[in-house]
């Protein structure tokens, strides 16, 4: 049985106010202003899907005081919290302290120990109440990105110990192929295919937590660093970098944030009218049979998102 559903993705923003005008404004997420820590600020929450993204500053104290923007912890929405944490007892599992901390809305939060969840902050909350979401430019979270050394070891925790469902494994490959050529005036041109040489690399397995995917991604060859070049689409070699340089900056943990769009074409463009920057201006391939496109991480604050179109 599933340890609860996904509550809420905590985000950290450079620029609150951005993030917000391109969640709310710009792609029609409704609003709910939510009490944070114990005498702290009030937290804006955008409900979506059957979910929501809470947007904390740098140095909140709901996200431990971490001042570099991205995403921070996972909330799992659970009705009864006793009876989840006594589950967990002998999973290794069991919250880092006995007694709940202050949450979103003056709800108990529990926080499980990091180092057993590969690295991915989670905590235990009861369900938010927030405004319902009407599907609109956005449906849903379609996934949270989770850079991983093992994809494996998460699978085991959050499928075997928590119980939540696996969706699919998939291997993303690059691969580079060298074509001579042999030109003579008497014998013609011959073409020799040399055999195809891996360039990049990335291990995936996808795991349902509530109407969403958790996408862990560790690097398929750990004597290929990959590439990063900032602010053009990627590939699989560019991703194979960005997430072996996140996991070594930063360790395991959540990567990149992904809405689902019905016409992600139409999104992209609203939000490049809007003044977003943008990576992509027009959906490309993407996993699991999806179109993709990002937005550049300085029109939310140094958040990662891009947009998925997929049946």
């Amino acid at each position: 049985m599933a340890t609860g559903k996904l509550a809420y993705i905590a985000l950290v923003s450079n620029d609150v106010d951005a993030t917000c005008t391109v969640l709310g404004k710009h792609l029609g997420l409704p609003r709910n202003d939510l009490q944070g820590a114990s005498g702290g600020a009030t937290v804006p929450v955008f409900s979506i899907g059957r979910s929501a993204l809470a947007v904390f500053a740098p140095g909140d104290p709901m996200v431990d005081g971490h001042e570099r923007p991205g995403l921070h912890h996972m909330a799992l929405a659970v009705d009864d919290l006793d009876r989840a944490i006594g589950q967990l007892q002998g999973t290794g599992l069991a919250p880092v302290a006995g007694t709940p901390v202050h949450g979103l809305g003056g709800r108990e939060r529990y926080l499980l120990p990091p180092e057993r969840t590969c690295g991915l902050r989670t905590c235990l909350t009861r369900p938010l109440e927030l405004a319902p979401h009407p599907a609109g430019i956005i449906e849903r979270i379609d996934h949270v990105g989770v850079a991983s050394t093992d994809v494996r070891a998460a699978e085991a925790v959050f499928s075997g110990k928590l119980g939540f469902e696996v969706e699919s494994r998939q291997t993303d490959m690059e691969v580079s192929m060298a074509i001579e050529s042999f030109t003579s005036d008497k014998y013609g041109v011959v073409y020799h295919n040399r055999k195809p040489e891996p360039v990049g690399g990335l291990r995936v397995v996808f795991i349902t937590v509530g109407d969403c995917e958790l996408e862990f991604l560790a690097n398929f060859d750990p004597r290929q660093s990959g590439e990063v070049e900032h602010g053009r689409p990627g590939d699989t070699r560019q991703d194979q970098g960005a997430i072996t340089r996140f996991v070594q900056s930063r360790g395991q943990g959540l990567h990149h944030l992904a809405l689902k769009a019905p016409d992600i074409d139409a999104t992209l463009s609203r939000l490049h009218q809007a003044g977003v920057p943008m990576i992509d201006l027009t959906g490309r391939p993407g996993s699991r049979r999806a179109r993709i496109g990002f937005a550049h991480p300085k029109g939310l604050g140094g958040i990662l998102m891009h947009v998925v179109e997929r049946s």
